[in-house]
C-alpha cells in the first residue's frame, strides 16, 4: 500500500475529529483526499506535527486530536514521542506513515529502511497503546476500535508520493480557518 491509499482509510474513519498533518506531499495528499476546515496542513516545519498535535490536545481536551506524520519527521524530533507519552493525553492519536524514505525531498532512504524501528522507541518513550499495521485492511478496524486514549500507531507502506497538486491555500488561510475551529 502507498501513503494515499493509508491516508483514504484513515480519513474513512474520521467524523470530526482535528487533524494535524506532516509537511509537503502528505498535506497535498489529505487535501486531495478530503479538504476539512478541522484539518491543519504542515508546509513547512519538518518533525514539529507531533509537537503541534500535542499542545492542541492538552489545550482541547474534550476534541479528539489525531496526528499524521512521517518516519522522516519523527525520526527528526524523537524527543516529542517522550513527551507525548509521558504527559499522556487521552484524547491524541499520533499515526505514523512509515515509508522508510524522505517523500517530500526525493524519497531518500530513511533509517527504518535498516535497523531503526519506530515502534521499539515508542515502547521505549513510554506510550502504552502501541499499534503496527502492514495491510491496508487493517486500517479501519484497528482505528474504529481505539478508545480514549494516547495511541502510537505505525502504519507501513511503500515509498512513492501520489501526483496530486499542492495545497492551494496560504499558511495565513490555514491558520485562520485552523484557528475559527478551534476556538
Amino acid at each position: 500500500m502507498k501513503r494515499y491509499d493509508a491516508i483514504k482509510k484513515i480519513i474513512e474513519t474520521v467524523n470530526d475529529e482535528i487533524i494535524v498533518c506532516n509537511l509537503g506531499a502528505p498535506s497535498r495528499e489529505l487535501y486531495d483526499i478530503s479538504d476539512r476546515e478541522e484539518n491543519f496542513y504542515m508546509l513547512g516545519s519538518m518533525g514539529l506535527s507531533s509537537s503541534i498535535a500535542f499542545g492542541i490536545a492538552i489545550s482541547q481536551p474534550n476534541r479528539k486530536i489525531i496526528c499524521i506524520d512521517g518516519d522522516g519527521s519523527i525520526l527528526m524530533n524523537l524527543g516529542s514521542l517522550s513527551t507525548i507519552s509521558n504527559n499522556n493525553p487521552n484524547n491524541l492519536t499520533l499515526i505514523i506513515i512509515d515509508n522508510s524514505s524522505y517523500g517530500s525531498t526525493g524519497n531518500q532512504k530513511t533509517y527504518t529502511s535498516n535497523k531503526t524501528r519506530l515502534e521499539i522507541i515508542a515502547k521505549g518513550a513510554g506510550f502504552d497503546s502501541i499499534i503496527v499495521i502492514d495491510k491496508e485492511d487493517q486500517i479501519i478496524p484497528a482505528l474504529e476500535n481505539l478508545e480514549s486514549g494516547c495511541h502510537f500507531v505505525l502504519i507501513k507502506t511503500q515509498p512513492g508520493n501520489a501526483k496530486v497538486e499542492n495545497v492551494p491555500l496560504l499558511p495565513e488561510e490555514i491558520k485562520e480557518r485552523f484557528r475559527k475551529v478551534i476556538s
